[in-house]
């Protein structure tokens, strides 16, 4: 679906900003990125909108198949999820100016602290096992970003899973699996952050996850096309090396075709989709904030 590469290329975005974010960190504050909250949570909030963008687009595209309904024009045209990228993205860029052209301090709260219990309630509930953080804490909006974003890489995940039953070609499973690496990035991050990012050897673990993430997420993908008649000048040279079971996975594309019944899932990463299948994209999304709202105080002060 045309949606979906929208997504997966606004990532691109995401890395393109995050990196004057950490830029300014260091400059402005001497800090990590990761210790600046305001700064932090603009720059990830494009991570949540990439993901957001491709769970939707990829939502949108398997309802219509599977209920063989015609395909949504996020399914066929760029245009409508470029359009939702630069609202998305400018309500990103809004969060970082306001804060910017306001002389914030290194630790001035993402979203002026929006969904923060206040300080003074909890050292009134201490006693209840809420502990005072130290300031580079992420605040409960971060979280949210954080949360969100792996729990939409998740569901993504799962509709990849699923596509490749609905079309008939397992390449797409193959997706599934190169983008693991790319999600336990994710989780490696939040753990970082967890700890108040005072365990320095999960950021070269993180880097390495990636670096690993987007070589076996490219190869997925070069898999994908080269199943769909893609072709290119080194192709013949490396086709052995990179499709070695072209010829099994063609006869469990033609043996799914034939008996049209869903493959068991993988470690059900789609039942949050399933789930929600009988949702409007709206009533999705309120569910999908609700449940990351509640997740990430959960995180912050239990």
């Amino acid at each position: 679906p045309r949606g979906v590469t929208v997504g997966f290329a606004t990532c691109l975005l995401f890395v393109f900003l995050t990196i004057p974010a950490a830029i300014a960190a260091k400059v402005m504050y001497g800090v990590s990125l990761a210790d600046s909250d305001w700064l932090h949570g603009s720059a990830e909030s494009m991570l949540t909108v990439t993901n957001l963008i491709t769970v939707l687009a990829f939502r949108q595209a398997l309802n219509a198949k599977e209920q063989e309904a015609r395909p949504p024009r996020s399914a066929t045209e760029y245009a409508p999820m470029i359009m939702l990228t630069g609202i998305l993205t400018t309500a990103a860029g809004i969060t970082a100016l306001v804060p910017a052209i306001n002389n914030p301090e290194v630790h001035t709260p993402y979203l002026g602290g929006f969904m923060d219990l206040p300080s003074d309630l909890i050292t009134s509930i201490g006693f209840l096992g809420i502990n005072p953080e130290p300031d580079n804490a992420l605040t409960v909006a971060c979280w949210i970003i954080h949360v969100s974003s792996l729990v939409e890489f998740l569901v993504a995940m799962g509709f990849a899973w699923r596509w490749a039953d609905v079309v008939g070609n397992p390449k797409w499973k193959g997706l599934t699996w190169g983008l693991l690496p790319l999600h336990s990035s994710g989780i490696t991050a939040c753990t970082y952050h967890l700890f108040y990012n005072r365990i320095p050897v999960l950021v070269p673990l993180q880097a390495f996850l990636t670096c690993v993430g987007n070589t076996t997420a490219a190869l997925a993908a070069y898999r994908i096309a080269a199943s769909n008649g893609w072709t290119a000048d080194w192709t013949d040279r490396f086709t052995g090396l990179l499709d070695p079971f072209q010829d099994d996975e063609d006869e469990m594309a033609l043996a799914a075709a034939a008996s049209k019944e869903e493959s068991p899932s993988l470690l059900g990463f789609e039942d949050l989709g399933d789930a929600l299948s009988g949702d409007t994209d709206y009533t999705f999304l309120i569910k999908l904030f609700a449940g990351c709202a509640v997740a990430s105080h959960a995180v912050k002060y239990e």
